[in-house]
């Protein structure tokens, strides 16, 4: 590597681009460039990491394109503080560089990484929930799928003609909520909906931020689910919520499935920490959690991945720590403990 460019925010700048950076592993969210680059740097360990990895999208575009901006979608592993393994990052510059030079953009470009070992790609729903959002965000027309999305869930077709609906449509509809009278119209027919739309609709809502209305209805239809003993409508409604702005109604739905008969369900368990991680900075729900991930004995190592996924994110691991030195722990959490380390 040449020793001007030492990091992918200096590779993209030097080679003229505009570029953003997002993470792309738990819920799609926007890195700006200053902490990007004390990730880079390793002053900062990654936010967001997942099975060890941070898994990046990185959009870039040259600023005279009128195409559509080109999109690495990374993957770079880290350390035991989720901090950037420089080596592999370094690694994979000099592979762009010896493939590309700095001409990042451009027909020469194409194809030039499908090999490269940094490159993955995500699964449908996050690459039709990425689309819709870049999409949004450029100010750029929805696919051709939006439309009858919209009718949809609008009510002005049969709720049993979901299987003209395509991913792409739901991830369209989702990422434009705040568009007419989208949101309304969406809490409106919600009830009804059937799970084959429910299912992949709610994993294309877990990265938007849903309005007030919409968190309160979902937080009422969490309590139905329990009381009506829906295990799948449980889960989508959870889904939905999750990356709701109104943490404090997310937080009460939380408590409410950790006080129901669903709180050792290892779908709910793994559908908790992966999605509703921010609500476990508080230690006593947190605390709570790991008690009910200790009582599930029907999933092997399930505890294990748990408690191996949220001692990794840099916000909780302090208050995971303190709970291997807490002593109200049940025997349960103890002995999940121990196993840990034995």
């Amino acid at each position: 590597m040449t020793a001007q460019i030492s990091t992918l925010g200096e590779l993209l700048s030097a080679a003229g681009t505009q570029w953003r950076v997002y993470d792309i592993g738990r819920r799609i969210t926007k890195i700006d460039k200053q902490h990007f680059a004390q990730i880079e740097t390793t002053q900062a360990p990654y936010p967001y990491p997942l099975g060890g990895h941070a898994l990046l999208a990185i959009q870039f575009w040259d600023n005279q394109a009128t195409l559509d901006p080109y999109v690495w979608f990374l993957k770079f592993p880290l350390d035991e503080q989720s901090k950037l393994i420089v080596a592999s990052r370094d690694h994979f510059a000099s592979m762009v560089l010896e493939a590309l030079g700095t001409e990042l953009t451009g027909q020469q470009a194409d194809g030039k990484l499908d090999n490269n070992p940094y490159v993955f790609t995500p699964n449908a729903n996050k690459l039709a929930a990425f689309n819709a959002l870049l999409k949004t965000e450029l100010k750029r027309p929805a696919s051709q799928y939006y439309e009858y999305s919209e009718l949809y869930f609008s009510g002005k077709l049969p709720l049993e003609d979901w299987q003209s609906l395509a991913i792409q449509g739901l991830a369209d509809f989702a990422l434009r909520l705040n568009h007419g009278q989208n949101s309304e119209n969406l809490q409106a027919i919600w009830t009804s909906l059937p799970l084959e739309v429910k299912q992949p609709l709610s994993a294309m809502l877990e990265h938007v931020a849903i309005d007030i209305s919409f968190t309160e209805k979902l937080n009422h239809e969490i309590n139905n689910s329990i009381r009506a003993q829906e295990l799948d409508a449980l889960i989508c409604n959870l889904r939905a919520i999750s990356g709701t702005s109104a943490q404090g109604l997310l937080a009460q739905s939380v408590d409410t499935i950790l006080s129901s008969e669903y709180s050792s369900e290892s779908d709910v368990l793994l559908t908790l920490a992966g999605r509703c991680w921010e609500t476990f900075s508080d230690s006593q729900r947190l605390f709570k959690f790991l008690e009910c991930a200790a009582q599930n004995t029907q999933v092997e190592g399930l505890f294990a991945s748990i408690f191996a996924d949220l001692v990794a994110i840099p916000s909780l691991r302090p208050h995971v720590l303190g709970i291997l030195r807490a002593e109200n722990r049940s025997d349960n959490l103890s002995r999940a403990i121990g196993r840990l380390f034995s």
